[in-house]
């Protein structure tokens, strides 16, 4: 034999060997799998990876082939020969036996539990929300006249502790986040001052409360964004109690780095990506983009029928005050009107309807904050994550890929150079240096190329991670419909009650009266 690796060309025992440890569910061979079995050999750790870098793989799977491949190597390899693709090549024997242990023990490999792809991110809406609860709730600075510090007391449900924090400390921990995980969702943060023209349209108190609700779903995304949750710098913000939590917080920064160094996954990324990643990526941004698209509307739509709610109570509040304005005049009635009349003991039955029309108020007023509360908070909070999504993506493309260019057009211009000291005679120590920057930025250029697979693998679950956030959706009907049903059933009740009421003060007849009008 040639040394040509085929079905036919390898002893029955690499067969075994496939047949014991290979998928139940594919005709491949899990990565873990063949890392357990490369375990067994006994092989220095260095020749272990050897020969697991001359092998081929594709999705987290070794093929029937690149097995085959890799069972040759290791029988080489134990021979104290030194592994490599051209060693197959110029074998004109059979190929060896791999000394794996008892056969027997084979298939308990591929019995023990193995991992889920690293590139899946195993998660379901109920345990993304279950991770944490964080409250934040503002405590007002009792200095000054005016509320030029606002400070905010957060609590974590999963670290059972409250902190105190203020806009700025939640600024430098935002921009820490963007340091460590450059490669992830995180949520922008709400803007720490009114922009100008906007007090025309909102107090500052409405200001100050709206930040608020934007930090809350700011803090909730981030502590339950499964890459985030148990990192440092977020137990940092969440439980740490001194005044210095900004120097905290930057200390444990510069500990870690960025989560391209401390990611196992962060070189490996490649090896797991799938083959059409680019068009998988292109398609399911236009489907989040057009989502997100559809759930502002959807926000917007929700947002005023909120602020109706609010304004159909304060014409109810207002109606019934009018009522008692009008029941309250004390004004006598004309003599030539009062003998037929019944408005003197009408009038005196208006005063007391307010009492009605002031609960009817009431209740729209908690129909509207109900809508707010619980409709357009969880909308907003989806559109957060949508557009820290959006974020992400612009940073991809404009952060690695660009610098990536970069650095190609660099050393391109760097090689020319070098071709043009070849031919021109220079002096040896400047060519010496042209080579060792050349060195340089094929380094360089070698970790950026890393980092654009490990930021495609990042992406790839931040998109898993969107659409698991998408059955929101039902939490946020559910939502809508069962403030609608309460509202109408509360205020449906005062109605009922308000007309019993008017039938026992003005009679049945009246109330059942004819229009007035032609129709």
């Amino acid at each position: 034999m040639a040394g040509e690796l085929n079905e036919g060309s390898v002893p029955p025992y690499y067969r075994e060997v496939y047949e014991a440890i290979r998928s139940k569910i594919e005709e491949r061979v899990q990565v873990e799998v063949f890392q357990r079995l490369l375990s067994r050999t006994d092989l220095p750790t260095a020749v272990q990876g050897q020969i697991a870098e001359h092998v081929d793989y594709t999705d987290g799977f070794l093929s029937k082939l690149s097995l085959y491949k890799a069972l040759a190597l290791i029988a080489l390899a134990q021979q104290g020969k030194q592994p490599s693709p051209k060693l197959l090549e110029n074998c004109i024997q059979e190929f060896p036996k791999p000394q794996l242990g008892e056969f027997k023990d084979l298939q308990t490999l591929r019995m023990q539990p193995t991992q889920e792809s690293p590139l899946t991110v195993p998660q379901t809406l109920g345990k993304l929300l279950a991770r944490d609860t964080v409250q934040v709730e503002l405590i007002p600075e009792k200095k000054g006249l005016f509320l030029k510090h606002v400070e905010y007391q957060i609590t974590s449900q999963h670290f059972k502790i409250s902190v105190y924090r203020r806009y700025s400390d939640f600024d430098v921990f935002h921009e820490l986040l963007l340091q460590r995980f450059a490669y992830r969702m995180v949520p922008a943060l709400p803007p720490k001052r009114m922009l100008k023209g906007v007090l025309t349209s909102m107090s500052e108190r409405d200001f100050i409360e709206g930040r608020r609700r934007a930090l809350g779903r700011f803090i909730n995304l981030v502590a339950r964004h499964p890459f985030f949750s148990e990192d440092e710098l977020v137990k940092t913000f969440l439980t740490f109690n001194g005044s210095d939590v900004q120097v905290k917080m930057r200390d444990a920064c510069k500990k870690m780095g960025d989560e391209f160094m401390t990611n196992t996954m962060a070189t490996l990324a490649k090896d797991y990506l799938p083959a059409d990643i680019q068009a998988q990526f292109s398609s399911s941004r236009e489907l989040i983009r057009n989502i997100h698209n559809s759930f502002h509307k959807l926000r917007d739509r929700a947002e005023k029928m909120a602020e109706r709610s609010k304004e159909n109570a304060t014409d109810l509040l207002m109606f019934g005050r009018e009522l008692s304005t009008l029941g309250s005049d004390g004004s006598p009635i004309p003599s030539l009107a009062s003998s037929q009349s019944t408005w003197g003991i009408l009038r005196q039955s208006l005063k007391g309807l307010s009492v009605e029309f002031a609960l009817l108020a009431d209740k729209g007023a908690q129909q509207g904050r109900r809508e707010e509360d619980d409709v357009v908070e969880k909308l907003n909070l989806f559109l957060d994550l949508l557009q820290s999504y959006r974020d992400l993506c612009e940073r991809h493309e404009k952060g690695v890929l660009h610098e990536h260019q970069r650095a190609l057009q660099k050393y391109g211009m760097m090689k020319r150079q070098m071709m043009s000291a070849t031919v021109q005679p220079k002096e040896q120590v400047s060519v010496e240096q042209l080579e060792s920057r050349i060195v340089q930025q094929e380094n360089a250029i070698q970790t950026m190329e890393l980092r654009n697979y490990f930021s495609l693998f990042c992406l790839h679950q931040e998109t898993q991670l969107i659409f698991t956030y998408l059955p929101i959706t039902s939490h946020i009907l559910g939502a809508f419909v069962n403030s609608q049903v309460q509202g109408h059933q509360e205020m449906g009740a005062v109605w009922n009650d308000l007309q019993q009421k008017l039938g026992c003060l003005f009679g049945v007849d009246e109330m059942q009266s004819p229009p007035l009008t032609p129709k």
